[in-house]
């Protein structure tokens, strides 16, 4: 929507101080974004100045500002005000909580009127159209606006009021007596001294939080001096923040500099303009080894506290440690900067490697810090959920796609100290569980990576998953490649960690054979042997039987996992801490165990063995549509070889020496007696044998063949990618198909026979 202004009619654009203009070169200006009549609801999807109009128009007429300075928004209806709060937070205008009020009247029903308090911090003058309004805001400074729960000044009053909290509904409040709150708030319970809140917001321990309060108001601390004090001696924390600050802005100034042209062309090879090093604090460190010594010796930093906050070393003179690189900050959750990560540029830089961190120092301790965690801390605990990638141009792909929560590590392994401060802002615990998205490449570097951090999966609470980009492309390739759409799918197609771990495990095998099914159950299971949740261990060996599939069940799984248990870490029987034994013991000789004859799963067979050897004649050639894959049990598979090499089934019908020409066909004495047994054991019949009774039994037969046969398909076209083979793929997915309808043909025979 817009508007043609006469030079003569300037002064009305001040009603709307967020709308452009143009010339229109006749004159006149042309007004655009200009907002609707205020009391329609306009989409959420307009421009911020059309939205910025709206919302300055709507409280211009329903609004006011009391005297104190107080911003006040009332409606009749508390669904335009809970649309007015929405677009206020659109526009990144905070506001409290809704709050009713019941009006009464002469000869009137009693009414509710609705009432919102916008936070003052959040406007400028200019959002007032009506002149009463912008005087009052300007003028008076409201004492007791609560912005970051700071009470300014105490008074001595007899009054008692609610703070409503802006993050819980209508009714839940904190108490206000004498300017001090008290309590918590009775909806979300949240409270406490300003210790508690430095803890929770910037997930700090007591002992951190009384030290920032103690430098950000110059306290001095006195420790027990009874006790043993084992901290580090040399310059105060303070100091060595403030160096950080300044060495921080020293090189964001330098990356504008002609030198830092490959710094700059660095950058926007990746896809990072100008905004973005502003956002991130990336910096360039002169090739000039002395630059940022003679700047902090400027500011009046001592070589003792440059020493020790890691940014110049002393060789035969003090040197800057980062010389001729691309820096970025490394930051604790309140945004200080604590140290910096370095990126080679030029070929002569004397260290080959690609990435410099900052040493250990009293404020710097690597397997304590999470680059990106001041910007992604708040969005972490809005979503409890928390992305992990590998580098720092990852973590800059991920925020600027959209994906907030992503932090990496400082040229260390993810480890128990990083797992403690992701969970102080996840909520990670047994009632609400929150998600930790470990973004590996696919190769192998990329599957060790992730075999690590599932061994230390048990830090979390929190459902762990694995993200694993395409083609091996990292977060910050994909965004240049294909957008910062692929970005945000990347993230939302994470799967289980476990499910990657285990799959990674389990393909280093041949599962078509049977050895190699068994080698897999056996790694993977010692895998999960190694897992303290034991309320786990039973859901993972029920994957690795999925994965595996075929013969393997669940059970033969966690009797594997219970063997690699019993055996320890170090593959002893009993564990690390066994004592040995005092002598080896003699090693057993290897038995095959045979499955029980008896055993329900058999019971096909051996009646269709019983069938062929007792009734020859009735049997005939019906059998030509059996083999010996239809027979599992290796004593009935040798029975089944027997009868082969006797001449068959059809050889049985005129032979009256039948079962003796079998048994002698026999080379296992075992094989030999099972015949004899089967050739006299009755057969549970209820009816007269006959050709239509054991044509049921050879389907029967036949469709337990087909169905493991379905069960080892099934396996195969689990374990493959329909993108990466597709013909594979497809041909399994086509025989799937044409031994499912044999088994319904099997199926229908057996129901509809005789």
């Amino acid at each position: 929507m817009a508007l043609i202004c006469p030079p003569k009619d300037e002064a009305m654009l001040k009603w709307f101080p967020n709308s452009h203009t143009s010339d229109r070169g006749d004159g006149n200006l042309l007004v655009h974004h200009l907002p609707k009549f205020f009391k329609d609801r306009p989409s959420l999807d307009e421009s911020v100045p059309y939205l910025y109009g709206w919302l300055a128009g709507y409280f211009a007429a329903d609004g006011f500002v009391a005297a104190d300075g107080t911003v006040i928004m009332n409606s009749a209806d508390r669904d335009d005000l809970e649309f007015f709060r929405t677009v206020c937070t659109r526009l990144g205008i905070a506001t409290y909580g809704i709050t009713a009020q019941t009006r009464l009247g002469l000869g009137t029903e009693p009414s509710e009127l609705y009432r919102i308090h916008l936070v003052n911090e959040d406007l400028e003058e200019d959002f007032f159209l009506l002149d009463p309004h912008r005087h009052r805001f300007a003028a008076a400074h409201k004492a007791f606006a609560r912005r970051g729960w700071v009470v300014e000044s105490v008074e001595e009053t007899d009054r008692v009021e609610e703070v409503f909290c802006a993050e819980v509904e209508d009714g839940h409040a904190f108490t206000l007596e004498d300017n001090i709150l008290t309590g918590n708030c009775f909806g979300c319970q949240e409270g406490g001294d300003v210790f508690t809140f430095l803890m929770k917001i910037d997930g700090l321990s007591f002992g951190e939080a009384v030290e920032r309060m103690a430098d950000k108001y110059g306290v001095q601390l006195r420790r027990d001096e009874t006790g043993r004090d084992d901290r580090p001696k040399g310059p105060q924390r303070r100091r060595l923040i403030e160096a950080h600050a300044v060495a921080q802005e020293f090189y964001a100034e330098q990356l504008g500099t002609p030198d830092a042209l490959a710094a700059r062309q660095f950058l926007a090879e990746r896809g990072f303009d100008q905004n973005a090093a502003l956002t991130f604090g990336v910096g360039f460190a002169p090739r000039d080894g002395e630059a940022l010594w003679r700047h902090l010796s400027g500011r009046k930093f001592t070589r003792e506290e440059v020493v020790a906050a890691g940014l110049v070393a002393m060789g035969r003179s003090l040197y800057d440690k980062f010389r001729g690189r691309l820096l970025w900050p490394i930051r604790e959750t309140n945004g200080d900067t604590i140290g910096f990560g370095a990126r080679r540029l030029f070929d002569d830089d004397r260290i080959e490697a690609k990435y410099l961190n900052t040493a250990e120092t009293p404020i710097y301790k690597k397997s304590q810090v999470l680059y990106g965690i001041d910007l992604a801390r708040k969005p972490i605990a809005l979503s409890s959920t928390a992305v992990v990638v590998e580098g720092y141009t990852d973590v800059m792909a991920c925020h600027l796609a959209g994906v907030e929560t992503a932090v990496a590590t400082c040229g260390t392994a993810f480890g128990d100290d990083h797992a403690r401060v992701l969970r102080r802002f996840l909520d990670d615990h047994a009632e609400l569980r929150s998600e930790v998205v470990f973004t590996f490449d696919g190769d192998e570097a990329g599957q060790k990576a992730a075999l690590r951090t599932f061994e230390g999966d048990q830090r979390f609470v929190s459902q762990t998953y694995v993200a694993v980009a395409p083609e091996g492309m990292d977060p910050c390739d994909l965004r240049i490649k294909r957008g910062d759409e692929a970005v945000r799918e990347l993230i939302a197609s994470r799967r289980p960690l476990y499910r990657f771990v285990l799959e990674n495990v389990v393909k280093r095998h041949d599962l078509d054979r049977a050895d190699g099914r068994i080698d897999a159950v056996r790694d993977a299971a010692a895998l999960v042997a190694s897992v303290r949740d034991q309320s786990k261990v039973t859901a993972f060996a029920q994957e690795i039987s999925r994965l595996i599939g075929a013969d393997i069940d669940t059970n033969q799984v966690l009797a594997a996992v219970r063997r690699a248990a019993a055996k320890g870490p170090q593959g002893e029987r009993g564990g690390r801490n066994a004592r040995a034994p005092e002598r080896p013991p003699e090693q057993p000789v290897a038995v095959a165990r045979v499955p029980d004859l008896r055993d329900p799963r058999f019971s096909i067979e051996r009646e269709t063995l019983k069938l062929v050897l007792q009734h020859p004649v009735a049997i005939g050639r019906t059998s030509a549509d059996i083999g010996l894959n239809d027979f599992v049990h290796p004593t009935y598979r040798g029975v089944w070889e027997a009868i082969t090499a006797a001449g068959g089934a059809v050889a049985g019908q005129n032979d009256a020496g039948w079962v003796a020409h079998v048994r002698d066909a026999a080379t296992d004495p075992a094989v030999s007696s099972i015949v004899s047994a089967l050739a006299v054991e009755p057969i549970p019949a209820n009816r007269d044998i006959d050709a239509g009774y054991i044509a049921t039994h050879l389907f029967r037969l036949q469709e337990l063949t087909v169905l493991r046969r379905i069960d080892e398909v099934k396996s195969r076209l689990q374990r493959t990618n329909p993108l990466d083979n597709p013909t594979d793929y497809n041909k399994m997915f086509g025989e799937l198909a044409a031994l499912e309808q044999h088994r319904r043909t099997l199926r229908e025979k057996i129901v509809g026979g005789p």
